[in-house]
């Protein structure tokens, strides 16, 4: 977001990760280059029910349709609103009649009907980073009409895939009453505001991360890595501790894969980089214990003196050397159980080398499937099946491993985060004319 926004310059408005003693009353605000960071403090309260709460223990697992894992209380979609509409309260003086404002993800989906209230007329859009999921996942919350239907305060709304865009319409039409119309404009039946949407892949930079990777292979935790591994076939993973990305699911397979192929025993690793995030929620705590389990016992089954098979790691890198780490890899192995693009698929295609890539073993569930034709996808509720696709990438001809990354370089060049910014950008200034 940030690359995109220094792009065209403006104004970066939010949180800034501080916890304060009561609700902020002024707006910081601080320039760098063209970009103006406009930010403000949460209380306490507000972070452990607005942000931990509703945004992450509510809406987190509804967007990546596991319902048993939603956490609903009135108090804390409460502090979901008063948020939204104290953010709307600071940014609203900050905005000028010729400005676009570019709303992002989950968090903030009110905040466009909250600007509305206060009299805010300028072009608004907003962009769901996350899956959206099907009608009958999302009535499962309570407040899901009075949420959703915040949306239609927005000029425009933007999704990852046509799967997300088709959910969001069938919704609409089916729970809130709506229409489209013949050009795919929609509205509330009586409503006088529409909404256009549509489909913005978010992507990367693409040549950037490719010279990151090139530059990388010097740096010396990109050394050390490769010196370590020697000989042996690399396969790497790297998200955030999270349920939605299918860890446990992941370490299974890779287990199963060194039980199906006993000739691969001491000549694969895997590295899996899981950084801690939201320990505060119970569910992440427990996922680490699981995965910390897991990789133990995976270990202790099949190491021998000289080989370790999984190399578990919570700790963050910095981005060069994860990039250093992707070029170096054999295999890149990200099944999430659901993402809205999964920017780490991208990242691990574009760091390759072209004249000896490696392959990419991608959940079909991941919104990049939909981009990356050269990936080989996988269901990761499929263990066996996950398994015998990670040994297929393993022993993959070099003709055909560059078949595969020429065909996924493609489209990311396609579709890279300069034309993801300039593409809802446009959209949005037309929207503006249309809305009704």
């Amino acid at each position: 977001m940030l690359s995109a926004l220094r792009d065209c310059g403006g104004i970066w408005f939010g949180w800034d990760g501080r916890v304060v003693a009561e609700p902020a009353t002024r707006t910081d605000i601080q320039g760098d280059g063209n970009v103006t960071f406009a930010t403000l403090g949460l209380t306490r309260r507000d972070v452990a029910e607005y942000y931990s709460g509703f945004a992450n223990r509510t809406l987190w697992p509804l967007f990546h349709f596991r319902p048993s894992l939603v956490d609903f209380s009135r108090s804390n979609y409460d502090a979901y609103v008063r948020v939204n509409v104290h953010f709307a309260e600071r940014l609203a003086p900050l905005l000028r009649p010729d400005d676009l404002v570019w709303v992002n993800d989950y968090h903030l989906i009110p905040l466009g009907a909250e600007l509305r209230r206060l009299g805010v007329r300028v072009r608004m859009g907003f962009f769901l980073h996350t899956p959206f999921p099907p009608s009958d996942l999302l009535v499962t919350l309570p407040v899901h009409r009075e949420l959703f239907e915040a949306l239609l305060a927005y000029d425009l709304v933007g999704f990852q895939t046509d799967r997300y865009l088709r959910a969001f319409r069938d919704y609409i039409v089916s729970e809130a009453d709506g229409e489209i119309n013949e050009r795919g404009i929609i509205s509330i039946r009586g409503g006088r505001h529409s909404v256009r949407v549509g489909v913005f892949p978010i992507g990367i930079d693409v040549a950037h991360t490719a010279r990151q990777a090139m530059q990388a292979s010097e740096l010396e935790p990109v050394r050390a890595l490769r010196e370590s591994v020697g000989s042996r076939a690399l396969i790497i993973g790297v998200d955030r501790l999270d349920y939605s990305k299918g860890l446990p699911e992941r370490f299974k397979a890779y287990a199963e894969l060194l039980q199906q192929e006993p000739s691969l025993r001491g000549s694969v690793v895997l590295l899996q980089v899981a950084p801690p995030s939201r320990s505060d929620v119970p569910e992440y705590r427990r996922l680490r214990r699981q995965l910390e389990r897991l990789a133990g016992s995976i270990n202790g089954r099949f190491a021998d003196a000289s080989w370790t098979p999984i190399r578990y790691v919570n700790k963050t890198f910095r981005h060069e050397i994860l990039m250093g780490c992707y070029r170096h890899a054999r295999v890149g192995f990200v099944t999430p159980l659901r993402d809205g693009m999964n920017l780490v698929a991208k990242e691990y295609v574009a760091s390759q080398d072209p004249e000896d890539p490696g392959v990419l073993v991608l959940s079909r569930f991941a919104g990049a499937a939909a981009e990356l034709e050269g990936a080989l996808l996988v269901n990761p509720n499929d263990i066996e099946g996950t398994a015998r696709t990670l040994n297929a990438a393993l022993t993959m001809a070099l003709s055909d491993r560059r078949a595969r990354w020429e065909a996924s370089i493609k489209a990311l060049r396609r579709h890279d985060s300069a034309n993801w910014r300039r593409e809802f950008v446009a959209a949005l200034s037309h929207s503006a004319r249309i809305a009704a």
